[in-house]
């Protein structure tokens, strides 16, 4: 397993040109957005406007520091903290971010629909991560998993062919679990 840190990482434009994004990891290695399976990225909102459209492609957003967002679905909004849940929604579906108040930093889990799966749980304190888990992210707080220490943001990450279920983390953390859809 491998820490994955956020000062590591090279800062790139959103696919709209709306914002900065840190891609933690994709698969296959080195893909881009048309041939990727699944992507998690950290990204910085700094103001009020539209997500970027991904169609076919399952995403789930969980904010990890700032003060929130409402995300206006067209159909109805839904607001979003630090401690919100992680919210999964479809990646063709017109969402525009209006900020709380201030910037933002959230993750972001993408798969590819019908060729990738994913699943974010929320993780208080203590509590061990579901087997499957490939990716563990720091919350709010720093937070040692595994005898790895985590700044907000930062991610311990599996080997391939492995997973992270059972690692019980000392603050919350988010467990992501990968597959591919045979």
């Amino acid at each position: 397993m491998r820490p994955i840190r956020r000062n590591d990482l090279e800062p790139r434009p959103w696919k709209n040109g709306g914002g900065l994004t840190w891609e933690l990891a994709a698969f296959p290695e080195g893909a881009g957005f048309s041939d990727m399976l699944w992507r998690i990225s950290l990204a910085e909102v700094g103001s009020d406007g539209p997500f970027s459209a991904f169609p076919g492609i399952d995403r789930t957003l969980t904010v990890l520091a700032g003060r929130g967002m409402i995300l206006d679905f067209g159909a109805g909004e839904v607001k979003l903290g630090e401690d919100s849940a992680p919210l999964s929604f479809p990646g063709e579906a017109p969402v525009t971010a209006r900020l709380s108040a201030g910037a933002i930093l959230d993750i972001n889990v993408m798969t590819r629909r019908g060729r990738a799966a994913h699943a974010v749980h929320a993780l208080s304190a203590g509590e061990p991560a579901p087997r499957d888990t490939r990716v563990l992210v720091a919350r709010q707080n720093p937070v040692t998993a595994d005898g790895f220490a985590l700044a907000p943001g930062e991610a311990l990450m599996s080997d391939p062919g492995r997973d992270l279920g059972g690692a019980v983390g000392d603050a919350p953390m988010l467990a992501v679990s990968l597959r591919l859809v045979p």
